[in-house]
């Protein structure tokens, strides 16, 4: 008999690599180019990018700082021992300190006048706002190439009739072009406010300990005018157009608030997507790619699951939930500022950004080999279109003459027994088979067939695909053209 011990854990030297949890946005999903803007090598090296714009400001403005303090600082804003700072961090409880000291062990002469004036939020915070303008371009960028790939689908199929549905019934047609301009338009929204909120967003500046910037007042001797030309300095040297006007120790995170509520948007607009196509996979009516090796189903070998919809909707619930975290910590942050921001902004903010990332590559992947099967498609109109074709009938048959209560009695009598026999004893519908016996529709029999035809009960949905191209889409392609061009530098696995 075994006596195998399966509760037993590997020894403390055994599988060294891979002894602590890995996120799964990072190791299993995000891109390459998302997973840096959140990373170490980002964070820190933004950190002394904003010491140098920091220092070069001050000596502009008359403080003693030399061109060769500067000079040794840009030539090591790339050269940083990660160790040491951590060492450095450890002794000091402080990050920020952590990597001054770290900074100052590589530019020696700088040391003196590093962080002159500022706060540790001058740095954490301002750099956060950086990482977020970074990670929303790449969020549009993303964005634009969704609604390109989405576009090309939709007027490949603007003229294939399909069963609309409401409340999940069959209901008027539409067309499969239609449809996905509906997904389209929901992501127009977002880019609309992702490229807004790229606009608008603000650095956080050069506020000092609690906003007031008296620090930076008393640096520069009482010279008021000086203390706001550093602070637009900074700002300008840092790519931003503006500061935000008033601060605590923090710029107010209802800014996070507000960004979370877009990555939020965007993942609603996904999950609305997917949810559709993962309905259309049930009816066989729409497929997603499908690699020639990949495996459905552990046990059913015949299985063709939606498994990337069906990953972008579980991203995306994750990402939705997001935004009352972000809520909650601007509602509890008291007077100038408290600490229990910064832990749960640490996971929120990358993660927000990591799952949107995830989701529309999952997206563009999914709509740029999405298969439809037109005839499946058919055959679920052509089952309901009997049932939709009976006003049309009956107005051809008043026209010539017919008494309109009359056949609206027999072709109600017709549906009813067309329903029991589809319901009832799973069979075809035969409405039409029973119009075609009735004398009282004998006037409109040799054009029965011209009558169901599926591309009449579309009404404008052909149109609408294209003026919506035309008027709403084609537009914002042509204005975010080159973020089209651009390729991402590697896939997410889907």
């Amino acid at each position: 008999m075994s006596t195998f011990d399966y509760s037993a854990e590997p020894p403390s030297d055994a599988l060294p690599d891979h002894r602590k949890y890995q996120n799964p946005l990072v190791s299993r999903y995000a891109s390459s180019e998302m997973s840096y803007v959140w990373s170490p090598a980002c964070k820190f090296t933004t950190w002394r990018k904003l010491w140098i714009c920091l220092a070069s400001a001050e000596k502009e403005l008359g403080i003693n700082i030399t061109d060769a303090q500067i000079k040794e600082m840009e030539e090591n804003v790339f050269n940083i021992d990660f160790d040491k700072a951590a060492e450095y961090e450890s002794k000091f409880r402080h990050d920020v300190m952590g990597h001054v000291h770290a900074f100052g062990d590589v530019a020696p002469t700088a040391m003196p006048i590093l962080h002159l004036g500022a706060t540790s939020c001058f740095i954490g915070d301002n750099a956060d706002c950086v990482q977020l303008k970074k990670a929303l371009v790449l969020i549009r960028r993303k964005l634009v190439k969704v609604i390109s790939v989405l576009s090309n689908f939709a007027k490949k199929y603007k003229d294939l009739p399909t069963l609309g549905f409401t409340h999940y019934q069959p209901a008027q047609l539409t067309t499969v072009g239609k449809r996905a301009t509906l997904w389209i338009q929901d992501l127009l929204l977002d880019l609309e406010k992702i490229d807004a909120e790229i606009a608008s967003l603000p650095m956080r500046g050069v506020k000092g300990t609690t906003g007031t910037q008296a620090s930076f007042l008393e640096l520069f001797e009482g010279d008021h005018d000086k203390v706001k030309a550093l602070n637009k300095r900074v700002v300008d040297l840092m790519g931003f157009k503006k500061a935000i006007p008033v601060s605590g120790q923090t710029y107010t995170r209802k800014i996070d608030y507000h960004i979370m509520t877009l990555l939020s948007g965007i993942c609603q607009s996904a999950y609305k997507m997917c949810g559709d196509v993962r309905l259309l996979a049930n009816l066989k009516e729409v497929e997603e790619p499908f690699a020639k090796n990949q495996i459905g189903s552990s046990a059913m070998a015949y299985k063709r699951n939606p498994m990337r919809s069906e990953r972008a909707c579980s991203i995306a619930r994750y990402v939705m939930s997001l935004p009352n975290a972000c809520a909650q910590t601007h509602a509890c942050q008291w007077f100038e500022r408290t600490l229990d921001d910064s832990a749960i902004r640490r996971i929120v903010l990358p993660e927000g950004f990591l799952g949107t990332d995830v989701v529309l590559s999952l997206l563009e992947n999914i709509a740029d080999g999405m298969h439809v099967w037109p005839e499946v498609v058919k055959k679920h109109v052509m089952e309901e279109l009997p049932f939709m074709s009976t006003e049309v009938i009956l107005m051809e048959c008043v026209k010539k003459g017919g008494d309109r209560q009359e056949l609206h009695e027999a072709i109600r009598v017709h549906s009813m027994a067309a329903g029991a026999v589809v319901k009832g004893e799973g069979k075809a519908n035969d409405l039409m088979e029973r119009i075609a016996k009735d004398k009282l529709f004998e006037c409109v029999w040799d054009k029965l067939d011209d009558l169901v035809e599926p591309s009449l009960f579309t009404g404008r949905a052909t149109q609408q695909v294209d003026e919506f191209m035309e008027e709403e889409v084609e537009p914002v392609l042509a204005k975010f053209a080159d973020e089209i061009k651009v390729e991402n530098k590697d896939g997410v696995n889907v």
